[in-house]
């Protein structure tokens, strides 16, 4: 039989192990999510001439890149609080990744996308309709899971916690 000391010092380590893997899993997929992402928006619009697909090229790389840095210190922000104290999940700051491939779209003028009514209100300033659903939409499934094993760590370690 474990002690709640035991309990909470592996709940405490599998936490720390989840979120580990979920930063080097954002930072790993999420450059070339919004590149995808970007594409897809420009694509379906279609009217981009070969300089303007050049420029839109370059610049869903940057906003890829700048997604990536300010999702991944956001995400060891949250992850360096104590776990009781955290107020958001990593999806929810994962999800806010549509900002930079947002405003590279509306730079070039590439219009809204029509979105439905639960998208509209969840996210009223995704106009491409770009927000991750999940960690595992970033483009490797294996990271959604990962997402409920931190949640399921977490919960593990706030019981353990008071129950010691």
């Amino acid at each position: 039989m474990t002690s709640s000391k035991d309990d909470e010092a592996i709940a405490a380590q599998r936490l720390s192990e989840a979120s580990d893997a979920i930063v080097a899993g954002v930072a790993r997929e999420l450059p070339a999510w919004a590149q995808r992402s970007v594409t897809r928006i420009a694509d379906a619009w279609g009217r981009l001439g070969d300089d303007e697909r050049a420029a839109l090229n370059r610049a869903a790389a940057d906003a890829g890149a700048a997604a990536t840095e300010r999702i991944t210190a956001e995400l060891r922000a949250l992850f360096a609080i104590d776990a009781g104290a955290q107020r958001a999940t990593p999806l929810e700051i994962v999800r806010t990744a549509y900002r930079e491939p947002t405003a590279a779209l509306a730079a070039l003028g590439i219009p809204p996308v029509e979105r439905d009514a639960f998208d509209e209100r969840a996210w009223p300033d995704d106009t491409y309709g770009l927000v991750p659903h999940t960690l595992g939409d970033l483009g490797d499934p294996d990271l959604a899971p990962l997402h409920l094993a931190w949640g399921m760590a977490k919960s593990a370690l706030l019981r353990a916690r008071s129950h010691g």
